[in-house]
Parts: C-alpha cells; structure tokens; sequence
C-alpha cells in the first residue's frame, strides 16, 4: 500500500488479488476488510433502527397500507437509478470518496427523519437514499480485497455482519421506539451514521483498486462520465452476465415483494408491537448469522457456484409453499431458517459470479447494477405486494414466489442437463 493510501499490486485485469502478493501486503488487505466488516455491520445497524420507525410513524401521520406502499415505492425508485450510478462513481473516484458520501447521506437520512412531523416530509426524508449504499460499497472493497476463488465466502462474512447489524438494530430501535419514541431513536441513528463516517475517514484508503497496466479500452472507459449510461449496462456484455443477471431478477421479486411487505405484515396480519417487532428481527438476524458464519462458506468451499444457485432457488419455492400457509408468528418462525438460507445464499452465489465475469476495475459498476436489482423489487413490490395483499390475502404472496421459483428452477435445471449432455457428447 502506498503512502497515499491506494493498493499498488499489479495484476492482471479481472484479477483480484496476485499470486505473488506479500505477506505485508496481504495483512494490510486483511485489515482493511476486517474494518470493512465493522463498517457494514454498523450501517444495518442504523438501516434496521430505522425500519422500527418508519412504520409507526407513518401509521401515526395516517398513512395507510396503499401510502405506505407508495413511500416504499418512492425509495425503489430513487436507487433503482442511484445504484448504478453510485457504483460507476465508486470505480472512479475509489472507496474512501465513495463510502464518505454514502455516510454523510444517511446521517442527513436520519436527521430528516427525526424533523418528519408530516406526511410530505416522510417522502423528503426518502431523498438521500439516492447516495445510500454503504452495503454495495462495502461489497466492492471485500470483492477488490480478497482472492477469487474466496470470494463467495468473504462475501458471505458481509452477510454476517448484516445479521449481527439485523440483532442490534432491530433490539435497540424496538426498544428506543418503545421508551423514548420515533425522534429520538431517529436522532441515534444520525449519530451511529457519523461515526461509521469516521471509521471510514480514519482506516479506508483512497482506493482499492489493484494498479494493473490499462488497456486503451479500460482507460477510455475510465474518462467517461459517471452518469454514461453506456458504460454502465456495457457489463452485460461480458459472457455470462446477462443469463446469470436475468436470473437474479426474477428469482429476487416474488421474494423480494415478501420483504417489503414484511412492516406491513407483521403489523396488520401478526398484530405485533415495535418490541415484539424487534424480537423477530433479531431472530431473523441470528438464523442470518448461523447461515453465513457456519453453514453458506463452507458450502461455496465444497460445491460449485452454479450447484448451490440451483439449490437456493429450490429452497426459496418450498418457502413460499410454506408461507402460503401459515396463520401466525410461530408458523412464519418455521419458515425463517431456509428463508434466509435460500436469501444469503442466492444473494453471495449471484454477487459472486458477477463480479467475476467482470475485470476488477468495473466490480463497483457491476455490484451497483446488483444492487438496482434490490430497488427494482422495493419500486414494484409494494404496488405489487400491497393489490396481492389487499386483495387475495397474505396466501398469494408465497403461492407467487413458489411458483415463479418453482420455473427458474426447472429451466436452471433443464439447461444444467443439456449442458453435461453436450460435454459427453
């Protein structure tokens, strides 16, 4: 690492991290990531303090399901064009620039949300989310930092860190909610959110990019603007990204439409409480560590990447057969475990082949498109989950995300079976 805070292996293009890496080098990387895995587990800390107000608040400032969807929708749309654009910004400016605006932005998240005493300023506070993505970032500093062939499990260890942050946020924002109300609570995430801006001033260096020889094409592509939709959607380019990106998106909205309706459920159909609320996210964060602590790098150590996307796929449409049927809380807890199973590992598989189908310089790019897959499901799920909801009831949801798994499933399969016949042949 150099004086000036960048990583001055060289390398390859597409390489993340040399053979011939030091071992100085190779602790300084390990650092790095360590704080990286401090810094995530922070913002879902905030992002989940924040989920055990919103909902109670927009209740109080009489939003009903279907305006409740529409603030959600709002935040979908809003990084659906952030995201990609946030990842290109990071490629180019480095991860100390990119993980300080994303901070700075939920500091001021958390500020507006404290002033919101009507029902506009709950849209408003949804402004900065635009810049909000300390995960992504986070995402492209472990991808730069670890070695290809452990990247599913590096990445998982960030999966960790979200269940560590799920725990704590979701018992502390229960709890503050509870006893000292939304204002608060909202003001103690603006204070987490500037301290996780200081571990990112204080340890993250400029960049993590790997210094490799640049070809005419990666240097041109570097003088381009960060708002150049061509080099953005460029990655799909790439041989594999396209069917793997594809696949991600419809296997991530039936799902996804379950997630984003989840404050709705839990109030109306649980009948839970803001402590009770944050009970169950607790428990959903344990389930989340076991899985990506002990079970998901284990797995991606042992099987194929396209075996274990096979696998989360078939377990997330059995879940939604389960969920279809539930009546109540002890009925959703059954399901939690291969819940966030099939979730944790569908979301490490899918990040993980991406990122390698790209060169290294574009891993920022490549995880902000990922991560407009997210807010593509929190722009059409709400309308989506809430007419599914309103209208055939909380049975519809699952029976919609088994189905739709239950066909990317079977064509995953019928083309894995083609495939080997081919190479017989």
């Amino acid at each position: 690492m150099s004086q000036t805070g960048e990583i001055t292996e060289e390398t390859s293009p597409g390489a993340s991290v040399s053979p011939q890496i030091n071992a100085a080098d190779r602790q300084k990387r390990t650092k790095i990531i360590y704080i990286v895995y401090v810094i995530a587990a922070l913002d879902i800390t905030w992002t989940f303090l924040q989920f055990s107000v919103t909902p109670y608040l927009a209740k109080k400032l009489g939003f009903d399901t279907l305006w409740f969807g529409y603030l959600q929708t709002t935040v979908g749309i809003i990084q659906l064009f952030g995201g990609p654009m946030f990842g290109r910004f990071a490629d180019l400016f480095g991860a100390r620039v990119a993980l300080s605006l994303a901070c700075t932005s939920s500091v001021v998240f958390f500020l507006l949300l404290a002033a919101a005493n009507h029902p506009a300023m709950l849209f408003i506070h949804k402004l900065p989310t635009v810049f909000m993505h300390v995960m992504p970032s986070c995402q492209m500093v472990v991808a730069d930092l670890s070695e290809p062939e452990k990247r599913a499990d590096a990445l998982s260890k960030l999966g960790l860190c979200f269940g560590i942050g799920m725990i704590t946020g979701s018992t502390l924002g229960g709890h503050l909610n509870t006893r000292y109300g939304e204002t608060f609570t909202a003001c103690c995430g603006a204070v987490g959110s500037a301290f996780s801006l200081l571990l990112v001033v204080k340890f993250i260096p400029k960049t993590t990019k790997v210094h490799a020889p640049k070809t005419s094409t990666e240097s041109e592509n570097k003088n381009k603007s960060v708002f150049s939709l061509g080099q953005i959607t460029r990655l799909m380019k790439f041989p594999g990204v396209t069917p793997t990106f594809l696949v991600k998106i419809i296997a991530s909205l039936p799902p996804g439409i379950f997630q984003v309706m989840f404050s709705v459920i839990a109030l109306d159909f649980f009948k839970l409480q803001p402590q009770q609320n944050g009970y169950l996210m607790a428990y959903f964060g344990i389930v989340q560590m076991v899985m990506q602590g002990g079970v998901i790098g284990r797995l991606t150590a042992s099987y194929s990447e396209s075996s274990l996307l096979l696998l989360s796929i078939g377990v997330s449409s059995l879940v939604g057969l389960c969920q279809a049927y539930m009546h109540n809380v002890f009925h959703f807890c059954l399901t939690v475990v291969p819940m966030m199973f099939s979730l944790s590992m569908f979301n490490v598989i899918t990040d993980s082949m991406l990122t390698k189908s790209v060169p290294s310089s574009d891993t920022g790019t490549m995880l902000g498109l990922c991560t407009s897959v997210q807010s593509l499901i929190r722009t059409v799920g709400p309308t989506a989950g809430g007419f599914l909801y309103v209208n055939y009831g909380i049975s519809s949801i699952g029976l919609t995300q088994f189905v739709v798994n239950i066909a990317v499933f079977a064509f995953l399969l019928q083309r894995r079976l083609k495939k080997r016949a081919e190479q017989k042949d």
